[in-house]
């Protein structure tokens, strides 16, 4: 039986030979980065397609449920209602799936992707940026989807296709800043279940109490002064303004109002609680 010796610095100066063959890489820029783990999202719905349920059954029938159990109560007839809710029930849905945002996020901490991640010589925030830039996509084709099947049923934006691009686009802007907070809730919740459990017990009261489905004009006094507060209330305000075409230029501004100081907040205590996960 024969061993074989091999000399420590020949064996040294081959892997240097292998791993130092030719100039070493520049580090990565911040948007390279956080374009990248946007992509990674985006692949997400390419391999669990079940994702995409959120963006279609769920609008589906919120607007056919309430449209036709609704809105002859409510509109006298369920053409009416369906001009007043289409764009109401749009914000809703992109604003519930942007739980999932934090979902994801939690998934990939509990499955260990997360701590790998944070190894990587990369600008540190930009898992999470990306991942809010990924879900952004899901944000536009939910929006899309909406729109289309409103058209379908019979709904006409007086705006035209300028009003719902940039009704549309207000939407996006707000829901990006809302994103921030179920990234926080991601950070530090023990499970997704946890996620989307904290995450539903916020957004149901916030979205049907403001102007989706009535007009707050019903309201007791009280629950009136809630709903002029609330932030979802100034997007439905300016997404259904724009799409009707109407002078919605105060909501507007106080929907990126709103959005500016979610990010004020929360973006710092996302990345607080990221810098301190180990």
């Amino acid at each position: 039986m024969t061993t074989t010796t091999h000399d420590p610095q020949i064996v040294t100066e081959k892997l240097d030979a292998v791993l130092a063959s030719g100039p070493r890489p520049e580090r990565p820029s911040a948007l390279t980065t956080s374009l990248a783990f946007g992509w990674r999202a985006i692949l997400r719905i390419k391999h669990v397609p079940e994702q995409l349920f959120d963006v279609t059954l769920f609008p589906i029938i919120s607007v056919l449920m309430f449209t036709y159990l609704f809105g002859g109560a409510i509109a006298g007839s369920t053409s009416a209602y369906l001009q007043f809710l289409l764009p109401g029930i749009l914000v809703q849905t992109v604003v519930m799936i942007t739980m999932y945002t934090g979902v994801a996020l939690n998934t990939d901490i509990e499955k260990g992707v997360f701590d790998r991640i944070r190894t990587l010589p990369v600008w540190r925030p930009s898992a999470l940026v990306g991942a809010l830039l990924g879900d952004a996509v899901r944000y536009t084709l939910a929006s899309m989807f909406v729109v289309v099947l409103g058209l379908i049923l019979g709904y006409r934006p007086d705006g035209g296709p300028l009003g719902v691009i940039a009704g549309v686009a207000v939407l996006m802007v707000f829901c990006f800043a809302f994103s921030w907070v179920w990234t926080w809730v991601g950070l530090l919740a023990r499970s997704p279940q946890s996620v989307m459990g904290i995450s539903m017990m916020v957004l149901f009261p916030l979205a049907f109490l403001s102007p989706v489905f009535v007009d707050p004009k019903t309201m007791p006094q009280w629950l009136q002064a809630f709903v002029e507060v609330n932030p979802i209330s100034h997007a439905v305000y300016a997404v259904r303004g724009l799409m009707s075409g109407d002078s919605v230029g105060d909501e507007v501004v106080w929907t990126f109002i709103a959005a500016v100081v979610i990010i004020a907040i929360f973006g710092p205590l996302t990345m607080r609680a990221y810098g301190r996960r180990r």
